[in-house]
């Protein structure tokens, strides 16, 4: 599955505000409402999630992150080698417990 077609999936949701909409990155803001649809959505196009996770992540998941803000506790890392290209997606949960910032990326 190619990027676009991830980023067409994702923008099906409804989000409460649409960040950033690039040919390599996209960012949006979703309600506590959407987010599992979102999940859903996320698991059919990049598989289950890597983080959170017992193990530790890959040296190569944790550089391609690092520059994007990396991934702490209580949130969600998708992660998806595709060629030469790297696909991930970061579900990232407000402390207001309504909004989570989502970032999807291909490097």
């Amino acid at each position: 599955m190619q990027f676009d077609e991830i980023k067409s999936g994702v923008k099906e949701i409804n989000f409460d505000s649409l960040r950033m909409d690039c040919d390599n990155y996209f960012e949006a803001v979703v309600l506590k409402e959407e987010l599992s649809k979102l999940v859903n959505r996320l698991n059919g196009v990049l598989g289950s999630p890597v983080w959170p996770s017992n193990q530790r992540l890959s040296l190569e998941v944790r550089q391609v992150i690092n520059s994007f803000g990396g991934i702490m506790p209580g949130q969600t890392l998708y992660f998806r080698n595709q060629g030469s290209d790297v696909i991930f997606a970061m579900l990232w949960p407000w402390q207001d417990g309504i909004h989570t910032t989502l970032k999807v990326v291909k490097k």
